[in-house]
């Protein structure tokens, strides 16, 4: 990871006459996710972004082999990130971050059924209360409404963000996600299936009534009022 202060931009790739390289990424990606946020952060913001924002960066796995400079922010000493923060209340001043990355829990705790050890085996840092059914969907408006507040005009913000099954019914968390980020004033502009080698299976798990998911979404959001 890079430091805070260590902010530099990164230039596109450049033709011979000069001109910017057109490369969309692919609707559906088979690769590995630090490829895929490389491609979306040199595709989708107006020009190179300058600050960069991971607010929940974790051990950093997104930024593995890249030459960016980004701020990493998370709430959760351990990985030793740049920040120390709760993404919903980020020290930054308003309109300060070009780009921001976002990957929120994807597998709720269980309760207190301890046998299932969310926690250890898929990564899950947070907990959620009986209140809010165990999952995290309800953390998603503070958030969306603070990376509005971050973002600079034109700004984007790149989610990587899962459906599952849970309190028997399917959780359609990027749908909840996407209405949060609506609300906030953020513009849903794409969405990329992430592709998965193979599907996060509990083996407490003997019967299934709802299909194996073997994918995951990238969505970018921007603070305009247009996507193009």
């Amino acid at each position: 990871m890079h430091s805070v202060l260590d902010l530099f931009p990164i230039e596109r790739n450049v033709t011979r006459t000069g001109a910017c390289e057109y490369e969309p990424p692919a609707s559906v990606w088979f690769g590995e996710d630090a490829e895929l946020i490389e491609a979306l952060l040199t595709f989708y913001p107006r020009k190179t972004p300058r600050t960069i924002v991971d607010a929940t960066v974790n051990a950093g796995r997104f930024w593995r082999g890249s030459k960016r400079s980004v701020i990493g922010l998370d709430i959760d000493p351990r990985h030793r990130p740049a920040i120390v923060a709760n993404n919903t209340a980020m020290p930054f001043r308003d309109e300060s971050i070009e780009a921001l990355v976002y990957d929120p829990p994807h597998i709720p705790n269980q309760g207190r059924d301890r046998s299932k050890d969310f926690n250890t085996r898929f990564g899950l840092v947070l907990r959620s209360s009986k209140q809010n059914h165990y999952t995290f969907s309800h953390t998603f408006p503070a958030f969306t409404r603070e990376a509005y507040r971050v973002l600079r005009p034109e700004g984007i913000l790149l989610c990587k963000i899962t459906d599952y099954v849970h309190h028997h019914r399917y959780q359609w968390a990027h749908i909840e996600f996407v209405s949060a980020a609506r609300q906030a004033g953020l513009m849903p502009c794409d969405c990329i299936i992430k592709v998965r080698k193979g599907p996060i299976i509990d083996p407490k798990w003997k019967r299934a009534h709802h299909s194996r998911r073997q994918h995951c979404y990238w969505l970018i959001f921007r603070k305009s009022g247009k996507c193009e």
